[in-house]
Protein backbone atom coordinates (compact mmCIF):
# COMPACT_ATOMS: atom_id res chain seq x y z
CA UNK A 1 0.00 0.00 0.00
CA UNK A 2 1.37 3.59 -0.68
CA UNK A 3 1.51 6.42 1.26
CA UNK A 4 -1.07 8.12 -0.69
CA UNK A 5 -3.76 5.27 -0.32
CA UNK A 6 -1.99 4.60 4.01
CA UNK A 7 -2.91 8.55 4.18
CA UNK A 8 -6.79 7.74 2.87
CA UNK A 9 -7.12 4.82 5.35
CA UNK A 10 -6.03 7.01 8.20
CA UNK A 11 -8.75 9.80 7.16
CA UNK A 12 -12.09 7.29 6.72
CA UNK A 13 -10.56 5.85 10.16
CA UNK A 14 -10.80 9.36 11.89
CA UNK A 15 -14.52 10.15 10.52
CA UNK A 16 -15.81 7.04 11.40
CA UNK A 17 -14.32 7.39 14.94
CA UNK A 18 -15.17 11.00 15.42
CA UNK A 19 -18.39 10.83 14.15
CA UNK A 20 -19.98 7.24 15.22
CA UNK A 21 -21.09 8.26 18.67
CA UNK A 22 -21.87 11.79 18.44
CA UNK A 23 -25.65 12.07 16.50
CA UNK A 24 -24.30 13.14 13.22
CA UNK A 25 -24.28 10.10 11.18
CA UNK A 26 -20.85 8.68 10.73
CA UNK A 27 -21.48 6.65 7.27
CA UNK A 28 -23.11 9.73 6.02
CA UNK A 29 -20.02 11.60 6.45
CA UNK A 30 -17.42 8.47 4.84
CA UNK A 31 -19.74 8.46 1.95
CA UNK A 32 -19.81 12.34 1.42
CA UNK A 33 -15.66 12.18 2.69
CA UNK A 34 -15.31 9.06 0.56
CA UNK A 35 -17.41 10.04 -2.45
CA UNK A 36 -16.27 13.47 -3.03
CA UNK A 37 -12.82 13.46 -2.17
CA UNK A 38 -11.07 9.87 -1.59
CA UNK A 39 -13.19 8.16 -3.90
CA UNK A 40 -12.19 4.37 -2.30
CA UNK A 41 -13.95 2.33 -4.82
CA UNK A 42 -11.27 2.91 -7.45
CA UNK A 43 -8.60 1.08 -5.66
CA UNK A 44 -11.42 -1.22 -3.47
CA UNK A 45 -13.63 -1.93 -6.06
CA UNK A 46 -17.47 -1.06 -4.61
CA UNK A 47 -18.33 -3.99 -2.57
CA UNK A 48 -14.88 -3.79 -0.76
CA UNK A 49 -15.47 -0.09 -0.27
CA UNK A 50 -18.40 -0.64 1.08
CA UNK A 51 -17.15 -3.29 3.34
CA UNK A 52 -14.68 -0.91 4.46
CA UNK A 53 -16.64 1.73 5.90
CA UNK A 54 -18.39 -1.31 7.76
CA UNK A 55 -15.49 -3.16 9.43
CA UNK A 56 -13.72 -0.13 10.49
CA UNK A 57 -16.90 0.45 12.91
CA UNK A 58 -14.72 -2.33 14.25
CA UNK A 59 -12.33 0.01 15.85
CA UNK A 60 -14.96 2.53 17.51
CA UNK A 61 -16.48 -1.00 18.75
CA UNK A 62 -13.09 -1.44 20.55
CA UNK A 63 -13.35 1.64 21.73
CA UNK A 64 -16.82 1.79 22.98
CA UNK A 65 -15.71 -1.29 25.26
CA UNK A 66 -12.75 -0.03 27.02
CA UNK A 67 -14.70 3.32 28.34
CA UNK A 68 -17.58 0.89 29.23
CA UNK A 69 -15.46 -1.90 30.30
CA UNK A 70 -17.25 -2.23 34.09
CA UNK A 71 -20.61 -2.16 32.45
CA UNK A 72 -20.13 -5.05 30.14
CA UNK A 73 -18.29 -7.02 32.67
CA UNK A 74 -21.50 -6.23 34.69
CA UNK A 75 -24.06 -7.32 31.84
CA UNK A 76 -22.13 -10.85 31.58
CA UNK A 77 -22.50 -11.26 35.16
CA UNK A 78 -18.25 -10.99 35.54
CA UNK A 79 -17.78 -8.30 38.21
CA UNK A 80 -20.18 -5.87 39.89
CA UNK A 81 -20.69 -2.32 38.59
CA UNK A 82 -21.15 0.15 41.18
CA UNK A 83 -24.25 2.08 40.71
CA UNK A 84 -24.29 4.88 38.26
CA UNK A 85 -23.68 8.48 40.22
CA UNK A 86 -26.91 10.13 40.38
CA UNK A 87 -29.12 7.05 40.53
CA UNK A 88 -31.83 7.00 42.92
CA UNK A 89 -31.57 4.63 46.13
CA UNK A 90 -32.98 1.00 45.06
CA UNK A 91 -32.44 1.45 41.71
CA UNK A 92 -31.57 -2.14 39.95
CA UNK A 93 -29.59 -3.34 36.85
CA UNK A 94 -29.95 -3.24 33.10
CA UNK A 95 -29.66 -6.67 32.21
CA UNK A 96 -28.11 -7.95 29.06
CA UNK A 97 -31.67 -9.04 28.20
CA UNK A 98 -32.90 -6.06 28.26
CA UNK A 99 -30.03 -4.32 25.69
CA UNK A 100 -30.75 -7.62 23.68
CA UNK A 101 -34.62 -6.64 23.52
CA UNK A 102 -33.65 -3.24 22.21
CA UNK A 103 -31.21 -4.68 19.45
CA UNK A 104 -34.47 -6.73 17.88
CA UNK A 105 -35.95 -4.71 15.90
CA UNK A 106 -33.19 -2.79 13.74
CA UNK A 107 -31.00 -6.17 13.54
CA UNK A 108 -34.30 -8.03 12.00
CA UNK A 109 -34.66 -5.20 9.66
CA UNK A 110 -31.04 -4.61 8.97
CA UNK A 111 -30.87 -8.30 8.12
CA UNK A 112 -33.86 -8.11 5.80
CA UNK A 113 -33.08 -5.38 3.96
CA UNK A 114 -29.21 -5.69 4.28
CA UNK A 115 -28.77 -5.73 -0.22
CA UNK A 116 -31.17 -3.43 -0.66
CA UNK A 117 -29.51 -0.36 1.71
CA UNK A 118 -26.23 -1.53 -0.32
CA UNK A 119 -27.41 -1.05 -3.49
CA UNK A 120 -29.68 1.71 -3.15
CA UNK A 121 -28.75 4.06 -0.28
CA UNK A 122 -25.54 4.49 -0.26
CA UNK A 123 -25.43 8.06 -1.90
CA UNK A 124 -25.00 11.38 -1.34
CA UNK A 125 -28.29 12.16 -1.97
CA UNK A 126 -29.92 9.82 0.51
CA UNK A 127 -27.43 10.58 3.25
CA UNK A 128 -28.35 14.19 2.68
CA UNK A 129 -32.15 13.60 2.81
CA UNK A 130 -31.18 11.52 6.32
CA UNK A 131 -29.19 14.58 7.87
CA UNK A 132 -32.25 16.84 7.22
CA UNK A 133 -34.71 14.30 8.31
CA UNK A 134 -32.92 13.47 11.30
CA UNK A 135 -31.69 16.90 12.31
CA UNK A 136 -35.43 18.09 12.62
CA UNK A 137 -36.36 14.53 14.60
CA UNK A 138 -33.60 15.91 17.23
CA UNK A 139 -34.46 19.47 17.06
CA UNK A 140 -38.14 17.87 17.87
CA UNK A 141 -36.59 15.88 20.49
CA UNK A 142 -35.42 18.59 22.60
CA UNK A 143 -38.25 20.24 22.26
CA UNK A 144 -40.39 17.89 24.15
CA UNK A 145 -37.76 16.43 26.28
CA UNK A 146 -38.89 16.73 29.69
CA UNK A 147 -36.97 18.89 32.09
CA UNK A 148 -37.33 16.42 35.51
CA UNK A 149 -36.77 12.76 33.29
CA UNK A 150 -37.81 10.04 34.74
CA UNK A 151 -34.95 7.89 33.77
CA UNK A 152 -31.21 9.52 35.07
CA UNK A 153 -29.32 6.41 34.24
CA UNK A 154 -29.39 3.39 32.36
CA UNK A 155 -30.36 1.39 35.22
CA UNK A 156 -34.07 2.63 35.52
CA UNK A 157 -34.76 1.71 32.04
CA UNK A 158 -37.21 -1.32 31.48
CA UNK A 159 -38.48 -3.99 28.87
CA UNK A 160 -40.65 -1.46 27.29
CA UNK A 161 -38.56 1.86 27.21
CA UNK A 162 -35.66 -0.65 25.43
CA UNK A 163 -37.65 -2.25 23.10
CA UNK A 164 -39.54 1.35 22.01
CA UNK A 165 -35.50 2.76 21.61
CA UNK A 166 -34.86 -0.26 19.71
CA UNK A 167 -38.00 0.36 17.82
CA UNK A 168 -36.87 4.27 17.02
CA UNK A 169 -33.85 2.78 16.04
CA UNK A 170 -34.61 1.53 12.94
CA UNK A 171 -34.72 4.93 11.35
CA UNK A 172 -30.78 4.70 11.50
CA UNK A 173 -30.52 2.24 8.51
CA UNK A 174 -31.55 5.17 6.50
CA UNK A 175 -27.73 6.50 6.27
CA UNK A 176 -27.28 10.53 7.44
CA UNK A 177 -30.19 9.61 10.12
CA UNK A 178 -27.63 8.53 12.66
CA UNK A 179 -27.99 5.47 14.95
CA UNK A 180 -26.94 7.51 18.33
CA UNK A 181 -29.29 10.47 16.78
CA UNK A 182 -32.04 8.52 16.33
CA UNK A 183 -31.86 6.44 19.73
CA UNK A 184 -30.38 9.36 22.17
CA UNK A 185 -33.86 11.69 20.59
CA UNK A 186 -36.13 8.47 20.99
CA UNK A 187 -34.69 7.76 24.55
CA UNK A 188 -35.28 11.43 25.66
CA UNK A 189 -38.84 11.37 24.32
CA UNK A 190 -39.04 8.62 26.12
CA UNK A 191 -38.28 10.42 29.77
CA UNK A 192 -34.76 9.63 29.63
CA UNK A 193 -32.17 12.31 30.53
CA UNK A 194 -29.66 12.75 27.42
CA UNK A 195 -26.97 10.76 29.32
CA UNK A 196 -28.97 7.70 29.98
CA UNK A 197 -29.70 7.87 26.14
CA UNK A 198 -26.55 8.12 25.45
CA UNK A 199 -25.29 5.17 27.62
CA UNK A 200 -28.04 2.90 26.48
CA UNK A 201 -26.96 3.85 22.61
CA UNK A 202 -23.36 3.20 23.22
CA UNK A 203 -24.23 -0.09 24.69
CA UNK A 204 -26.79 -1.07 22.06
CA UNK A 205 -23.84 -0.57 19.16
CA UNK A 206 -21.50 -3.05 20.13
CA UNK A 207 -23.57 -5.96 19.35
CA UNK A 208 -25.06 -4.28 16.26
CA UNK A 209 -22.01 -3.07 14.73
CA UNK A 210 -19.94 -6.04 15.37
CA UNK A 211 -23.08 -8.06 13.45
CA UNK A 212 -23.08 -5.71 11.21
CA UNK A 213 -19.33 -5.74 10.38
CA UNK A 214 -19.49 -9.36 10.40
CA UNK A 215 -22.32 -9.96 7.86
CA UNK A 216 -20.63 -7.66 5.60
CA UNK A 217 -17.21 -9.25 6.11
CA UNK A 218 -18.84 -13.01 5.11
CA UNK A 219 -20.58 -11.44 2.35
CA UNK A 220 -17.80 -10.39 0.43
CA UNK A 221 -15.27 -12.09 1.23
CA UNK A 222 -14.50 -13.30 -1.73
CA UNK A 223 -13.90 -9.35 -3.45
CA UNK A 224 -10.80 -9.14 -1.03
CA UNK A 225 -7.45 -9.07 -1.67
CA UNK A 226 -4.39 -9.46 0.70
CA UNK A 227 -3.48 -5.67 -0.84
CA UNK A 228 -6.25 -4.56 0.61
CA UNK A 229 -5.58 -5.78 4.66
CA UNK A 230 -3.05 -3.19 5.12
CA UNK A 231 -5.96 -0.45 4.25
CA UNK A 232 -8.16 -2.25 7.03
CA UNK A 233 -5.81 -2.31 9.66
CA UNK A 234 -4.76 1.49 9.57
CA UNK A 235 -8.02 2.71 9.34
CA UNK A 236 -9.12 0.63 12.37
CA UNK A 237 -6.74 1.70 14.14
CA UNK A 238 -7.74 5.60 13.81
CA UNK A 239 -10.91 5.01 13.95
CA UNK A 240 -9.93 3.33 17.56
CA UNK A 241 -8.28 5.64 18.72
CA UNK A 242 -10.09 8.96 16.91
CA UNK A 243 -13.62 7.26 18.90
CA UNK A 244 -11.70 6.52 22.28
CA UNK A 245 -11.18 10.53 22.12
CA UNK A 246 -15.12 11.61 20.46
CA UNK A 247 -16.76 9.11 23.19
CA UNK A 248 -15.01 10.15 26.46
CA UNK A 249 -15.76 14.21 25.16
CA UNK A 250 -19.35 13.50 23.81
CA UNK A 251 -20.37 12.30 27.55
CA UNK A 252 -19.31 14.99 28.78
CA UNK A 253 -20.89 17.33 26.99
CA UNK A 254 -24.48 15.98 26.29
CA UNK A 255 -26.13 16.91 29.03
CA UNK A 256 -25.07 20.42 28.78
CA UNK A 257 -25.44 21.17 25.31
CA UNK A 258 -28.35 18.32 24.29
CA UNK A 259 -28.75 17.86 20.40
CA UNK A 260 -30.05 21.03 18.84
CA UNK A 261 -26.00 22.50 18.53
CA UNK A 262 -25.89 18.65 16.65
CA UNK A 263 -28.72 19.29 14.61
CA UNK A 264 -28.01 22.62 13.75
CA UNK A 265 -24.30 21.33 12.39
CA UNK A 266 -26.28 19.02 10.22
CA UNK A 267 -28.54 21.14 8.52
CA UNK A 268 -25.86 23.42 7.79
CA UNK A 269 -23.44 20.48 6.78
CA UNK A 270 -26.18 19.14 4.34
CA UNK A 271 -26.68 22.90 2.43
CA UNK A 272 -22.77 23.15 2.08
CA UNK A 273 -22.82 19.48 0.36
CA UNK A 274 -25.95 20.41 -1.59
CA UNK A 275 -24.56 23.68 -3.11
CA UNK A 276 -21.06 22.09 -3.48
CA UNK A 277 -21.80 18.61 -4.82
CA UNK A 278 -25.04 19.80 -7.04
Amino acid sequence: MDFILFIKAIILGMVEGLTEFAPVSSTGHMIIVDDMWLQSEEFLTKYVANTFKVVIQLGSILAVLVVFKDRFLDLLNIKRKKPDQGAPAGTGRLKLTQVIVGLIPAGILGVLFEDYIDDHLFSIETVLIGLVVGAIFMIIADKFSKKEPSIVTVDQITYKKAFSVGLIQCLSLWPGFSRSGSTISGGVMLGMSHRAAADFTFIMAVPIMFGASLLSLVKNLEYFSVSALPFFIAGFISAFVFALISIRFFLKLINKVKLVPFAIYRIVLAAVIYLVWF
